[in-house]
């Protein structure tokens, strides 16, 4: 259960200098208004939960509405900030770069921004990266490409020698962007900053293109992942009904939550299965998952199949565990063992079918943002500047409930977000696709 306490931003000090976006105070003047301390963004909009609230006499949980304000703690003039990425591509995180850096620039008139190569690597001087001047005219076709401008690297590096980099660049606000691990990173450099009494603000910007970041909506990068998985599902069900008994089966992006497969099915709507990591399945049985596709064939003579990746795993009860860089279990390969057994299994019972199998993992994950993906980074990285500059720290900026928000990177990494099995998501897939809800 949370608290409200639990949501309070860390600040590096009071707020002494006038913000140079010359924004409103008042209401009905045409003019965007700054925001103020006390806006916030309720977690639930149940009414349910305001009662509860109510007559528990205690205040509901929110999160820091995200946006410019009147005063703010750096003085751009004196301000030098650094950018990484980190951990795997994603959509967008081009557009992200750009956009603090036009922000940067153009709005708070800070003139000093570097970026660091190959993620929290470029920190460390034995990899002997080099640091890179991030100016608007640097950046300014970037968001047409996939990527990231500034390379990216997995794995922990030591938070000392990262913290002792930004001290001597004298480095004011450090942008991290990247997942669940960089996050953590990112807080663990914040207390080191904190530790030794340092005026250094961390501002993590989530990217997971799985969306599996608690507490926030939807990450960048997700939108395109699905919209891209979209038009190979479309293709790959041509492919299935192109073949008597034809099976497409296609793995996607998803380790731990199945947010694209899930969504990429909804949105094709021709899925008959979605496999994903928040629902268990067997393979035999007069339940089990061959034995359903079995009848599906008999019937259309056709099925297309979503993987994500971390599905499935209880398959592989004997394989020995490992880990990457990251840290993060190295999952087996579902996708190639579906098609193996499926094939396997028909052949032994003399079924006659065929497959394809596509695994359009790293294009998707490489390729440029849409439209959405683009506008959304750009107000996602124009938030985290706003907060970076009024002496916000140790924050992710996020979205909820159709606002950007500003929270504690803790309560961003406490868990990792996951499809509810009771859920809307979920029920819409088993009335989109048909399949039964359970395949034991």
């Amino acid at each position: 259960m949370y608290t409200a306490e639990q949501f309070i931003v860390p600040k590096l000090g009071n707020c002494t200098i006038e913000s140079p976006l010359n924004l409103s105070k008042k209401d009905d003047d045409g003019i965007f208004n700054y925001i103020q301390d006390d806006q916030r963004i309720v977690m639930k909009s149940d009414i349910r939960y305001y009662k509860e609230c109510i007559n528990n006499n205690i205040e509901p949980v929110s999160f820091e509405k995200a946006g410019p304000k009147e005063y703010i703690y750096f003085d751009p003039a004196k301000t030098k900030v650094a950018i990484v990425t980190c951990g795997g591509l994603c959509p967008g995180l081009n557009n992200v770069i750009r956009g603090l850096v036009m922000q940067l620039f153009d709005r708070y008139g800070v003139q000093r921004v570097i970026g660091i190569k190959y993620g929290f690597e470029g920190f460390i001087p034995k990899y002997k990266h080099e640091i890179i001047e991030l100016t608007p005219a640097e950046v300014e076709d970037i968001h047409m490409q996939g990527g990231t401008f500034l390379g990216t690297s997995r794995g922990p590096q030591d938070i000392g020698e990262i913290v002792d980099a930004l001290e001597r660049m004298n480095i004011n606000i450090l942008f991290a962007i990247g997942g669940d691990g960089t996050l953590r990173g990112a807080h663990a450099i914040t207390e080191e900053i904190i530790k030794r009494g340092l005026k250094i603000a961390v501002a993590g910007i989530p990217k997971t293109i799985d969306n599996d970041i608690n507490l926030i909506e939807k990450s960048f990068g997700f939108e395109t992942a699905f919209t891209i998985a979209m038009d190979v599902l479309r293709g790959a069900h041509n492919e299935a009904k192109g073949a008597f008994n034809g099976i497409a089966l296609v793995k996607l992006m998803g380790r731990d939550s199945g947010f694209i497969a899930a969504n990429a099915a909804l949105a094709v709507q021709e899925v008959n299965f979605v496999l994903i990591p928040e629902v268990q399945f067997e393979l035999y049985g007069s339940n089990g998952f061959l034995q359903i596709l079995k009848s599906r064939l008999e019937r259309k003579h056709h099925a297309l199949i979503v993987v994500a990746e971390g599905a499935g795993q209880n398959l592989f009860q004997d394989q020995a565990i490992e880990k990457d860089a990251s840290g993060n279990i190295k999952y087996n390969d579902i996708g190639i063992y579906l098609r193996d057994t499926i094939k396997e299994e028909f052949r032994k019972q003399s079924f006659p079918f065929t497959l394809k199998y596509i695994d359009p993992s790293y294009i998707i994950r490489s390729s440029a943002a849409n439209a959405n993906d683009s506008l959304f980074c750009n107000i996602l990285a124009q938030n985290a500047v706003h907060a970076a500059m009024a002496g916000r720290t140790g924050f992710v900026v996020g979205y909820w409930n159709t606002h950007f928000t500003v929270l504690p990177i803790p309560m961003a990494v406490a868990k990792r977000k996951k499809i509810s099995t009771e859920g809307e998501l979920w029920s819409n897939v088993i009335e989109t696709t048909g399949q039964p809800k359970k395949l034991f």
